[in-house]
C-alpha cells in the first residue's frame, strides 16, 4: 500500500527530507530494515539447510521430517481430518 506523508509546502526544514510527498529518511529506514531481515533470513535458511544435511547424514529421511514439521503447525483436529482423508484416498487407490 502506497502512503503519502504530508508536510507544509513552505517549510524550509523538510525540503531536503521530502521528495514528492515521501519522507526520504523514513523510506530509507524501512528499506534498510527489510534488507537486514532478508540477510537474516538467508543466514537462517542456510542454517536450516545444514540441519537437514546433518539429519540426512545420520540416516533420517528429510522428506518425512519436513512433513512432520508441517503437521506440527496444525491443530489436532486438522491433523485428524488430514489423516482421515489420506486414508480414504489410499483405500480408493488400493494402496
Amino acid at each position: 500500500m502506497l502512503q503519502r506523508v504530508s508536510f507544509p509546502e513552505d517549510s524550509q526544514d523538510n525540503q531536503g527530507a521530502v521528495a514528492g510527498g515521501i519522507a526520504a529518511e523514513r523510506l530509507r529506514s524501512i528499506i534498510e530494515r527489510v534488507e537486514r531481515l532478508e540477510e537474516e533470513r538467508k543466514a537462517l535458511s542456510g542454517d536450516i539447510k545444514d540441519i537437514f544435511a546433518e539429519a540426512k547424514s545420520v540416516g533420517f529421511d528429510v522428506k518425512v521430517i519436513r512433513n512432520i514439521l508441517r503437521l506440527r503447525k496444525l491443530e489436532p483436529a486438522e491433523i485428524e481430518a488430514y489423516e482421515t482423508l489420506l486414508e480414504i484416498y489410499r483405500r480408493a487407490l488400493g494402496m
